[in-house]
């Protein structure tokens, strides 16, 4: 009796305040669908009485839970909007074209280089694994005479920016598995100085994560291999 009476006046209240949305079919209760979202699960979850209904493939809430339901439903119904698919689309798209998006395709073509600023007066060792500001534990394999040009440090190198030093642009490589196996570690981590120089020598730390990407990459390698051969 107390929960008809109670449902009563939530029908009392939903028609003198109605919530009109696509999203809300009233029936014999109030019947919700959405577009998968978190922020709607959470709120249809904090609302008494409010159950999923697996065959209407909908949330059930009773006329008694309306004010709940009011007092929520600005945040489902824009949850809903975001997901629905072709707000997600448009969503994706516009994200492909933000600054950060132009900017991280810049970061990768410039990676895809394989060039580094290194200090013309304190280069790496070649042909020796070292760890670098930006790619982690790699292999200098030459340095060109070529001086690298301020813009290009400050968009994609900001630690090449010591006024006292001046770069030329290195080139590297990954080390393999083995270089690295055979690298002796340093005792301490690299300080100020030797970040701002952009290069030292890596900590076994360091060698540790070049060790486990570099068995994986030998792993797919050989996994490749053995593919084209069968």
């Amino acid at each position: 009796m107390l929960a008809a009476h109670a449902d009563s006046k939530g029908r009392d209240t939903y028609a003198f305040d109605p919530i009109s949305s696509p999203y809300l079919e009233v029936a014999d209760d109030l019947r919700i669908r959405t577009p998968y979202s978190k922020t709607a699960l959470r709120e249809l979850h904090g609302i008494p009485w409010a159950s999923w209904d697996d065959e209407l493939r909908a949330w059930r809430v009773p006329f008694r839970a309306y004010g709940e339901l009011r007092r929520r439903w600005p945040a489902i119904e824009e949850a809903a909007r975001r997901n629905e698919p072709e707000e997600r689309k448009r969503r994706r798209e516009a994200e492909r074209d933000s600054e950060a998006q132009r900017t991280t395709r810049s970061r990768y073509a410039e990676r895809r280089r394989h060039r580094y600023p290194l200090p013309a007066e304190d280069l790496p060792p070649m042909g020796r694994p070292v760890a670098t500001e930006q790619y982690g534990v790699v292999v200098f394999t030459d340095v060109s005479g070529e001086v690298v040009e301020p813009p290009v440090l400050a968009a994609f190198n900001p630690h090449a920016m010591r006024a006292d030093f001046d770069y030329a642009w290195g080139t590297w490589r990954s080390a393999t598995l083995t270089e690295l196996i055979k690298t002796w570690p340093a005792r301490h981590e690299a300080g100020p100085m030797e970040h701002s120089r952009g290069w030292w020598q890596p900590t076994l730390a360091e060698l540790r994560v070049a060790r486990r990407n570099a068995r994986i990459i030998e792993r797919r390698r050989r996994n490749r291999d053995l593919g084209r051969v069968s």
